[in-house]
């Protein structure tokens, strides 16, 4: 029925165990129900071929074939995955159990967890009171307690009455998915406004889960010795998160209003705003820093990027535009996440154009993009203009990246192949995104600038594409590319022709 995987993971053998780090033991569910079993996409099939896993009684160690399939095994199941995603549109898939319990060991460690031992129930529908059964919680509370698990994990939303349940039963904390990423919320937030979009997520979160005593604490009594000495603390407790949340709320407006007065001041110029979208560990901003050389911490952690950012990136055409670094998004990502983190994500229903990046080396890109899609469609910017970025195609198979599918690696007028770790393909990108950018149109003039205008030439010289420069009786003629808004400083001197 279950499948209990080993109790060390493979990594904790190589990696001695960091001091105070919590021990935990992860909780899959999967529902063999009719609904389920349609939802499964071919391609994740092709990547339990892939992982070979093993049978569901068999006991494997952690990080085993589940997860272990390195991106060099799996770049051609995932560059036909995203060919065909980019053919007729498919339905949108879901991460088989495995693979999503992979991702949860993932989260663990992103949340500084040890993980010590998993199991993947499968059943063909969820308990309403504990969500795997209360036999299977008697079995898990004793491979929990066999290897010291300081906390269980749960790949799954819990509902307060079934998180109680299950911790009477295991006595131990228990947390699910939700609370899982907005820990790993909290842990890398650093600004001012990161910490409370945070903050009224789990506040938001909190609030439903407080727990109470019974009726005979009551602030409402209904006879003798029912009636309490006042309001309990569940309700103080209630009334002081509600407080706590329009407080943080409203300086999440205040955020808002500041973040919209920058953003009146840039629109007031010329310049186009290029958001990076993706799901968490794509690369995002290790391609942020490699077309802005800025220094935004790059991990291999998931959501090691919660606060924006954005610099300027300079065009092959010499114009100028902001790239604005965004949170990663991730399947089922909490509803209270996204509304939290809208100030932030109004950057994306802003911009010009949006890049969404995709790991090609991943088994699971066309599902995690699926799951990308779910998110800008809630933001109402599915149809802004958009470019797939296929990053990390170093990591590819050397037989693809040998030539063995090329026609799947080459660039077509959607999508672009890059690796932004070794800089490949970053050019042709620039490219790209300069041919989409509508802002601040570039034209070509001729020009016959006076040698003593030198502040004109010098700023033709760092604005625009210079293809023939001559000098004549005290003059420059130039034949220049340039911004409608060089153009519009320069047009005293534009001549019909060259001379």
């Amino acid at each position: 029925m279950a499948r209990t995987r080993g109790r060390v993971p493979l990594e904790s053998q190589a990696e001695p165990e960091r001091t105070g780090q919590e021990r935990a033991f992860l909780v899959g569910l999967e529902v063999r129900s009719r609904r389920a079993r349609g939802a499964v996409t071919a391609q994740a099939q092709a990547a339990r071929d892939a992982a070979s896993g093993p049978d569901e009684g068999e006991v494997s160690s952690a990080g085993g074939t589940a997860s272990g399939v390195a991106a060099g095994a799996t770049g051609k199941s995932s560059i036909s995955s995203s060919i065909s995603s980019n053919g007729k549109k498919p339905s949108i898939p879901e991460f088989d159990a495995d693979e999503s319990l992979a991702e949860l060991r993932t989260l663990a460690d992103s949340a500084g967890a040890l993980v010590v031992g998993e199991i993947l129930q499968r059943r063909d529908r969820p308990d309403p009171a504990t969500l795997i059964g209360a036999g299977k919680l008697e079995e898990i509370a004793g491979a929990a307690a066999s290897v010291n698990a300081d906390v269980l994990l749960f790949d799954h939303d819990l509902s307060p009455s079934q998180q109680r349940n299950i911790e009477k039963i295991v006595q131990r904390r228990v947390i699910d998915r939700t609370q899982l990423i907005l820990d790993i919320f909290a842990r890398h937030a650093r600004t001012r406004e990161g910490q409370l979009q945070v903050e009224l997520a789990q506040l938001q979160y909190m609030m439903p889960r407080l727990k109470g005593h019974g009726a005979e604490m009551s602030q409402l009594g209904g006879g003798i010795g029912t009636r309490g000495p006042g309001e309990t603390k569940l309700e103080t407790d209630r009334r002081k998160i509600a407080r706590r949340v329009r407080h943080v709320e409203q300086q999440l407006e205040n955020v808002r209003r500041i973040r919209a007065q920058q953003r009146q001041r840039r629109e007031s110029a010329p310049v186009a705003t290029v958001a990076l979208v993706g799901y968490t560990n794509a690369g995002k901003s290790t391609l942020f820093n490699a077309l802005t050389k800025a220094a935004v911490l790059a991990s291999p952690r998931m959501f090691a990027t919660l606060d924006p950012t954005i610099r300027g990136v300079d065009l092959p055409s010499k114009r100028k535009v902001l790239l604005s670094d965004t949170v990663g998004f991730i399947r089922s990502l909490p509803h209270t996440l996204v509304s939290a983190f809208r100030a932030t994500l109004e950057e994306v229903q802003r911009a010009s154009l949006i890049l969404h990046v995709s790991d090609a080396s991943n088994r699971l890109s066309a599902e995690q993009d699926a799951q990308v899609e779910i998110v800008l469609k809630e933001l109402e910017v599915e149809k802004k203009p958009r470019l797939r970025v296929m990053n990390k195609v170093d990591l590819l198979d050397v037989e693809v990246a040998a030539g063995l599918m090329r026609d799947a690696l080459r660039d077509d007028s959607n999508t672009v192949y890059v690796s932004a770790a070794e800089g490949t393909g970053l050019d042709r990108l620039l490219e790209r995104v300069d041919a989409m950018i509508e802002e601040d149109q570039v034209s070509r003039v001729h020009l016959r600038v006076p040698q003593k205008e030198g502040k004109i030439l010098a700023m033709l010289e760092a604005k625009a594409r210079i293809y023939s420069r001559a000098y004549k009786d005290g003059a420059v003629l130039l034949d220049v590319e340039a911004p409608e808004s060089v153009v519009r400083k320069v047009r005293e001197w534009a001549v019909k022709h060259s001379a």
